[in-house]
């Protein structure tokens, strides 16, 4: 019997080093890109040049809200969700029971009892709605899909998470960004129970694209029909000029990494980026590499200590060394988790959604991403970072390289799961 065992227990270890090999091919970067742009983000004809090649439209005349941490976003989405008259459509990768979960729940149902159509997207690994949740939700006519099932027999796509955040009331008002439906994203990141993040409010055409985005993965999940989407509407005055982009894994670059890659070709003095987990691949590391080396000064606000994945923060700090080297800034956000999502090129171009900066966002989540031409959005986001700057420690190379030999060693070897995380 014991013999028997140590052989089931042998497999067993086999069969996870196999899968794990097999998940880090996949997550390898499919090519090294090196992006160039000769049109600079400044330039007025940056937008259409960018949406040339991701192959989406520039959507004109959009506004945009910046939503800071869940005292600002929640209220705004529940408030839109009760103005519900007719449809209601959410992807969340997180969905959880308790404070926050329980106030969407309740609006959710609402809506649905008052007559509105109401489809949720949950990611089959982050949405962890308890039975009685997702009962209470069916019960009052709510349609729920699971995206990615996880089954033993499809261990492969295991690793392909929807990472996408979209809220979509009527067609009329979207909101994207990195909150999800948790109790950690609650308050104002007064202290380190409470998320330091950024959700935004959308009006304009680039709703009726982020609604598309959401369908897609409805469809992809078994969700059934889809209704047809409301006629573009016209821009009402200028506003922002949008590109909205979605992504799946595919054999080659994503539309979001390509986005990520020409905003930052299109940079000529300074490129501010806010994202936790961040890690280069090899078409990352050469694009910013190569905005350094036209003189553009690079900075990087990322979470410190206080992460939910501290592998993840090793791995990422295996590569601070070049990065300081060369002339990176680095900052690392210290009262609480930091899960912003933004970067901003130029003072002029900001690009904002659910995707991290890392190998797992560009090469293997379904991620929505929004380009945006607006200088106020930028405005508003570069002082929203400068701000975030003055709670978060600034690394300096010769006191980075003075960590112990322990610590590079665990950065090291966490750092081979990197392109995985």
């Amino acid at each position: 019997m014991r013999r028997r065992w140590l052989h089931g227990w042998k497999l067993w270890v086999l069969v996870g080093i196999g899968a794990t090999a097999l998940m880090l091919l996949l997550a390898q970067d499919q090519e090294t890109l090196h992006v160039e742009s000769p049109v600079a983000a400044t330039d007025p004809r940056f937008s259409e040049y960018l949406a040339s090649l991701v192959g989406a439209p520039v959507e004109p005349g959009d506004r945009y809200t910046v939503l800071k941490n869940g005292d600002e976003t929640f209220p705004a989405m529940l408030d839109a969700i009760a103005r519900g008259a007719h449809r209601i459509s959410f992807e969340s990768f997180i969905y959880s029971d308790g404070v926050v979960g329980d106030q969407f729940t309740a609006a959710l149902v609402a809506a649905a009892r008052r007559g509105v159509t109401v489809r949720v997207v949950l990611d089959a690994f982050g949405g962890e709605l308890s039975r009685e949740s997702q009962k209470t939700l069916t019960d009052a006519g709510v349609s729920i899909v699971w995206f990615n099932l996880l089954r033993p027999w499809t261990l492969e796509e295991t690793n392909y998470r929807t990472h996408r955040k979209v809220l979509v009331v009527d067609g009329a008002v979207a909101f994207t960004g990195g909150i999800g439906l948790a109790d950690h994203w609650l308050g104002d990141a007064q202290n380190e129970d409470q998320w330091r993040d950024t959700h935004f409010k959308v009006t304009g055409p680039a709703v009726r694209a982020l609604e598309a985005s959401f369908y897609e993965n409805w469809l992809e999940s078994g969700g059934g029909s889809v209704p047809a989407l409301d006629p573009e509407r016209p821009p009402e005055g200028t506003g922002a000029r949008s590109i909205v982009v979605w992504s799946n894994p595919t054999g080659g670059a994503s539309n979001v990494k390509l986005m990520y890659l020409l905003s930052i070709a299109g940079a000529r003095s300074q490129i501010d980026i806010q994202s936790p987990y961040f890690i280069l691949d090899e078409s990352s590391r050469w694009s910013l590499a190569a905005a350094r080396s036209r003189g553009v000064r690079v900075r990087i606000l990322t979470e410190g200590e206080l992460t939910d994945a501290k592998p993840v923060k090793l791995a990422s700090r295996d590569g601070y060394d070049r990065l300081l080297e060369a002339g990176f800034e680095i900052y690392e956000y210290e009262p609480t988790m930091m899960h912003v999502k933004a970067m901003v090129v130029d003072g002029v171009w900001s690009v904002i959604g659910s995707a991290n900066f890392d190998n797992r966002s560009f090469e293997l989540n379904d991620e929505l991403t929004i380009g945006v031409h607006d200088r106020e959005l930028a405005a508003a986001l570069i002082a929203d970072f400068d701000r975030d700057t003055t709670r978060a420690k600034k690394l300096e190379l010769n006191a980075w390289r003075d960590r112990s030999r322990l610590q590079k060693s665990r950065e090291r070897f966490w750092a081979m799961f990197g392109e995985l995380f």
